[in-house]
């Protein structure tokens, strides 16, 4: 399994942006050979998907919650994966999580059982 490791979470005031970094080591199949997919958790509430893009990148999922801010793109290193945030808003606090799936797609709702790899989470606080 790819490790995967999470950074570029802090704090940003409402209405600023943030870009995540999902970075893939130990093994020899490159995040581009995955599907990567951004989830959050926000405190007392259930993990939920925010972004989806699939391992040819011909297909990607987005939350509701989410459309028209938040965007998921690839590196040129072939091993990174970013969230764009824009226009984030407080109820955007959250754990961001990292998650990729080898030759993984995007489902309708990309439930988490679809990914085997995990990273540890970044915090990404929004103040009014």
């Amino acid at each position: 399994q790819v490790q995967l490791v999470e950074s570029g979470g802090g704090l940003a005031q409402s209405g600023g942006s943030l870009r995540l970094t999902c970075t893939a080591s130990g093994s020899a199949r490159t995040l581009d050979q995955h599907a990567v997919a951004w989830f959050r958790q926000a405190p007392g509430k259930e993990r939920e998907g925010v972004l989806c893009t699939s391992s040819s990148d011909a297909s990607s999922r987005t939350a509701d919650s989410v459309k028209g801010r938040f965007t998921i793109s690839r590196g040129t290193t072939g091993n990174t994966a970013y969230l764009q945030m824009n226009s984030l808003k407080p109820e955007d606090t959250a754990v961001y999580y990292c998650a990729a799936e080898y030759l993984g797609g995007c489902r309708r709702r990309f439930p988490e059982t679809d990914f085997e790899s995990w990273g540890q989470g970044t915090l990404v606080t929004v103040s009014s």
